[in-house]
């Protein structure tokens, strides 16, 4: 149902109902979880939020843009107190077409001289506007709304500024003549005398809309049997945060501590409720599924002298946009550095956290640190499964991974890649065509291919022992592996120790 025809519903139904005031999104968020039909966009609240006064001083505009953060957050009717209507009948019937765009239910203007001035100031001292005039800013504002059901309320200030219950009948029918949809009649005396005359005087003519502020201890009872339409409670939530703020700024400042304040105030976690921290969230896994940002990271520590090399590979996969990093292996209870040789090996440790192997994961050595365009690479690469290979490799070393792949590298190749088809810890007849760098990812279908794999692999006796290597040379009969080529801008564990006892830190 529309915003418009759900406040129209609550200010003609017969029931008396009733609306709550806020003065920001979060406010109004509050005030619909409550279970209130309605929102009172008080200018009073408005502008006391804003730390300016409640005589215009925030200009129409400004309060536009608080109106809209609170009609986006929540799904209930907002009925903007909108003080004179900004100026004149011009000023007024543009609010209406800006409000109708923010789906605003409608809107309620007092027949005072702009600027207005708060009615509990001096009210007697104030002068009314002009009947005809006012009248005529109502026919304005009616002829210019696009929305059948956009409300238009007119306020009565006769009371408030002392003239008797003659001058309110005049003027509530004159602007029922000229079109509005409600009468709202203030009072600022403590008890309902001056709403009662008019009730009685009035009979029905248009629904009755009031506000209790100062005669706030009559029975709500009373208000039903009257026949009022609506009751708006007007400025209390921003009063009592005022009240909230002031004793815990006092206590703070007092105390110089948060020990006595912390279980006294709402938990972070409820603001990001509030926020809706959780919908983007799920947004964030439906619409960036594809985007580096919905990536992880497993590194996979081997040796304990690694640990020199960690940070400076977090850093890089953080600058990628990948802040979601997991280290595995060679890891204490308190994942610090040990000895390996107690943890299992290679596979045995991506095992245990195979359910964080998703649709886009990259996976790394710890011993080695690269430069930021390595991981751009990796994660651009659109193949299910890739692993990182340098053609320049030191063919006297034993123990590095070595690769064969379907084509050897050529600059022909350029981003292009090719085929895996073995990796080995021995070169056999000079046939490999790369190392092996430590870097490799799996995105879609490749993620459910390797996770697979190990739940297959574990079953093997001498799985505790078995390397990427063992689990490449697996994976590659289940479904293909891409090889990447990349020339230099990486360091294992070896070249990164030895430069450092040179000094050659070029």
């Amino acid at each position: 149902m529309k915003k418009t025809t759900q406040l129209r519903n609550l200010i003609t139904s017969s029931p008396l109902e009733f609306i709550m005031e806020a003065h920001n999104a979060l406010s109004a968020k509050i005030v619909e979880e409550a279970g209130f039909k309605g929102i009172w966009g008080s200018g009073l609240s408005i502008s006391a939020a804003m730390g300016v006064r409640d005589n215009n001083e925030a200009s129409w505009t400004q309060v536009l843009e608080v109106l809209e953060f609170m009609s986006d957050a929540t799904s209930i009717p907002i009925l903007l107190d909108g003080d004179t209507g900004y100026g004149n009948f011009n000023n007024a019937r543009r609010l209406v077409k800006k409000l109708e765009q923010r789906q605003i239910g409608g809107v309620c203007i007092e027949d005072k001289i702009f600027p207005k001035t708060n009615s509990f100031i001096k009210g007697e001292a104030q002068p009314l506007a002009d009947i005809d005039e006012f009248c005529g800013k109502i026919k304005a504002m009616k002829d210019s709304q696009t929305d059948e059901d956009f409300m238009v309320v007119s306020r009565v200030e006769a009371f408030i500024a002392g003239w008797g219950l003659g001058e309110a009948m005049k003027r509530a029918e004159a602007y029922r003549q000229a079109g509005t949809d409600a009468i709202l009649m203030h009072s600022k005396r403590s008890d309902i005398s001056e709403i009662e005359a008019f009730i009685k005087e009035w009979a029905g003519r248009l629904p009755v809309v009031i506000v209790p502020t100062k005669y706030y201890s009559v029975p709500t009872q009373r208000f039903r049997e009257l026949g009022i339409g609506l009751c708006i409670w007007a400025n209390h939530n921003l009063r009592a945060s005022i009240k909230a703020i002031k004793e815990t700024t006092n206590q703070i400042f007092k105390e110089e501590s948060l020990i006595n304040i912390e279980n006294h105030v709402t938990p972070l976690e409820e603001v990001f409720r509030l926020q809706g921290a959780e919908e983007l969230t799920r947004a964030e896994k439906i619409y960036l599924n594809r985007s580096k940002n919905n990536w992880n990271s497993i590194i996979l520590v081997r040796q304990s002298g690694a640990q020199p090399l960690l940070p400076e590979q977090m850093n890089q996969l953080k600058t990628a946009g990948i802040s979601d990093i997991m280290k595995i292996g060679c890891l204490d209870a308190e994942e610090q550095l040990c000895d390996c040789k107690t943890n299992g090996g290679e596979l045995s440790a991506l095992f245990t956290v195979r359910d964080k192997i998703n649709e886009n994961t990259l996976i790394s050595y710890g011993e080695i640190i690269y430069k930021p365009h390595v991981v751009k690479e990796v994660i651009e690469d659109t193949n299910d499964i890739t692993i990182m290979v340098d053609p320049d490799f030191d063919d006297h070393t034993i123990g590095r991974n070595y690769v064969t792949a379907q084509v050897p590298y050529s600059k022909n190749l350029y981003s292009a890649t090719v085929d895996f088809v073995q990796m080995t810890h021995e070169l056999k007849n000079h046939t490999s065509h790369g190392e092996f760098i430590g870097v490799w990812k799996v995105s879609g279908k490749g993620a459910a291919v390797l996770r697979e794999a190990l739940d297959k692999l574990a079953n093997r006796k001498d799985f505790n022992e078995l390397t990427l290597g063992d689990l490449f040379n697996y994976l590659h009969t289940l479904h293909p592996i891409a090889v990447k080529y990349m020339k230099g801008s990486w360091l294992d564990l070896d070249s990164y120790t030895k430069i450092q006892s040179s000094g050659d830190t070029t």
